[in-house]
């Protein structure tokens, strides 16, 4: 069973952002950690200029969880502050993502680390019908192995889209963990990407986005 990742952006708009966060670590996101099937809730803020500004990575034991009962409660039930914070958020953007590889890093067990990184490199992209076997081979023969030679460069996982629940989103999306954002500035990650083959996926891509986020905390569930 592949693993499952429930990939979400999230902009306050009108809420200040004390309630924001008091609402997404005290209520918003411990209520879901407490449904079977998702193993850990991680927030992050921007380092770059873009939005949405906020971003949390749920771990799912499957995309299958989204689909629980337990799942849709709470949707049925909203809390008093979910009802409250909902409408002012300016960006609600959920994606359900399953799990298609990860290299690199492991726990001193062999298992996957405990947590995500303390910074994330997310690439999103969508590319012609008849490309994915190409994106495939160029991240398994190229681009992985050149980013694990990149100091500080700790694990990548490659997800496909499930779906979107608020609207359309990239097919395909690779987390990467760095040990800190001046991995971005290594050699070698400049090599990575300046190859041929990159150059001629990304040109290829439908669409493709591309955001840097530092670690802000865990979630617990309440």
């Amino acid at each position: 069973m592949a693993h499952g990742l429930f990939y979400v952006y999230t902009d306050p708009g009108t809420v200040p952002e004390a309630e924001f966060h008091n609402w997404y670590d005290h209520d918003h996101g411990p209520r879901r950690l407490k449904v079977p099937g998702f193993r850990g809730g991680y927030r992050y803020g921007a380092l770059d200029d873009a939005k949405p500004p906020w971003l949390v990575l749920y771990e799912l034991d499957s995309p299958d969880v989204l689909d629980s009962p337990e799942y849709k409660a709470l949707g049925a039930s909203p809390s008093e502050r979910d009802k409250t914070v909902g409408p002012g958020l300016a960006t609600l953007d959920r994606r359900i993502y399953t799990q298609l590889s990860s290299d690199g890093q492991l726990s001193s067990d062999g298992s996957a680390p405990d947590e995500p990184g303390p910074v994330l490199l997310t690439v999103a992209l969508s590319v012609p019908a008849g490309a994915e076997d190409d994106l495939k081979a160029w991240y398994t023969d190229e681009h992985i192995p050149m980013l694990l030679e990149v100091p500080g460069w700790q694990r990548i996982r490659r997800f496909q889209l499930v779906r979107g629940i608020d609207g359309p989103a990239p097919e395909f999306l690779s987390v990467h963990e760095l040990a800190g954002p001046q991995v971005l500035e290594e050699p070698g990650y400049r090599a990575a990407i300046s190859t041929p083959w990159r150059d001629r996926v990304v040109a290829s891509a439908l669409q493709r986005e591309r955001r840097v986020f530092g670690f802000r905390n865990s979630l617990a569930a309440g």
